[in-house]
């Protein structure tokens, strides 16, 4: 596995923002010798993630970009409130989130869930967005797989046992899964309303409308990344998604659902292209 030698960066620069009454924590990178008008990235985790999940290439995407990073309402370190959480209520978080902070216009990378988020955000804010990237976006499987399955069952009931073997079925090579990202699925799963949080996403998925004929709204250049051996989300649900037009599909070999995690170097030099860094 092509792993960054350096350790997930534990010394990230925190944040709190009041958002919609809710408390979100966030990442914001922002190099003190750069100027403030540096483009800004923002990355969206996955379900059941944080924003500690990209830390094994955050630190060098904050050399070339302002670089803000959200638990994602119902994640994370942020609030977990007691309500439906729909397609509409994400979008609508993110729009006030990125108010919040100023941002006006942004690339994105979003990661499963957060690329579904990612996706349905651009639909409806074309004019704010320069570029996307979507790393195996949800959105399109309507039906679970076995993978999916097992980490459903390790939110639900956040063992050692049933997280350790969830992510290593989700990863290619599964030895070589973070021991930190283990501990922190199983410390975070086991706040108040994070299991809620959890499977109401998941039925806001499950529910949500069909992206057919509405990826074709989407007008910005987006890369689609799909590790070769995912079984989470398989490759065979990219074929939706290469319905936007200004669109490539670049495919990583031996590589599982989380190539940021698996292939972190690999992962770095894809965006930094694609971002024409």
């Amino acid at each position: 596995m092509d792993v960054d030698t350096r350790l997930p960066d534990s010394n990230a620069p925190m944040n709190l923002v009041d958002v919609n009454g809710y408390n979100i924590r966030f990442l914001h990178y922002l190099d003190k010798n750069m100027s403030t008008n540096k483009s800004i990235l923002v990355l969206l985790h996955g379900i059941g993630a944080s924003a500690d999940r990209w830390s094994y290439v955050s630190p060098t995407l904050s050399k070339y970009f302002q670089l803000i990073i959200p638990d994602i309402v119902g994640f994370g370190y942020s609030d977990k409130p007691t309500v439906e959480y729909t397609m509409d209520f994400f979008v609508g978080f993110f729009e006030n989130f990125l108010a919040k902070l100023g941002v006006e216009r942004l690339s994105i990378i979003g990661s499963s869930f957060g690329g579904f988020l990612a996706t349905e955000f651009t639909i409806k804010n074309p004019q704010k967005v320069d570029r996307i990237i979507l790393a195996a976006p949800a959105g399109a499987m309507r039906i679970s797989t076995r993978i999916l399955d097992q980490y459903i069952m390790a939110a639900l009931y956040p063992t050692y046992e049933n997280t350790k073997r969830a992510f290593r079925d989700m990863a290619h090579e599964p030895d070589n899964v973070p021991e930190d990202i283990i501990r922190d699925f199983m410390n975070r799963m086991r706040l108040p309303n994070a299991k809620y949080a959890f499977m109401s996403t998941l039925l806001a998925m499950r529910d949500s409308q069909g992206l057919s004929g509405r990826l074709s709204k989407i007008n910005v250049p987006t890369l689609l990344m799909w590790g070769e051996n995912d079984r989470m989300i398989p490759l065979s649900y990219s074929k939706e998604y290469t319905e936007i037009p200004n669109s490539e599909l670049l495919i990583i070999d031996n590589c599982g659902h989380t190539p940021f995690v698996e292939k972190p170097l690999e992962f770095n030099k894809i965006v930094l292209k694609f971002l024409k860094v």
